[in-house]
């Protein structure tokens, strides 16, 4: 089955386009659409942004493969990204993402098999991240689109215990 825009998401497509002035611009805002309305990015997502934005679908495949926050696999519904650079690391990234990888009962998720990582219920997916540029705050984690800084063990579990 073909992917298309849902009713919803056609006008939001549109404004977006129109934000931009040639239409292969709009192609990361248009991508993080779909990929809210699909969950990830399929095959068949990457041909209908590329008939849109009247690009190759390869043009789309090379930016969705450039960009790691976009999924070509099934994710959970909450992607905890862990950042483990060196920042974070000083300040004990390691103890927080070990606590994760416990809580969570997954290990962390592979580039290329991001089953590893996502919970059986399919809520969470665990991944570590490059750099999220909070050093100052160090140790972080992003829940979707939520910065959580200062981390500890605690707070991770209040943190988690707050979500839906």
């Amino acid at each position: 089955m073909a992917f298309e825009f849902s009713e919803d998401n056609k006008p939001t497509l549109e404004n977006l386009i129109k934000c931009y002035p040639i239409k292969e611009a709009a192609m990361l805002p248009a991508l993080h659409l779909a990929q809210e309305q699909n969950g990830y990015i399929t095959e068949e997502v990457m041909a209908c942004v590329a008939e849109v934005l009247e690009v190759s679908v390869m043009k789309v495949k090379d930016v969705v493969t450039f960009y790691p926050m976009f999924f070509e696999e099934p994710v959970g519904k909450y992607v905890v990204r862990v950042c483990h650079t060196l920042p974070c690391a000083l300040r004990d990234c390691k103890k927080v993402l070990d606590h994760l990888k416990g809580k969570l009962g997954v290990d962390v998720a592979a580039e290329k098999d991001l089953s590893k990582g996502t919970t059986s219920d399919g809520r969470f997916t665990l991944m570590k991240s490059e750099c999220l540029a909070s050093c100052d705050v160090a140790p972080v984690m992003m829940i979707n689109d939520d910065l959580y800084k200062n981390l500890t063990p605690e707070k991770v579990d209040e943190v988690l215990d707050s979500l839906d």
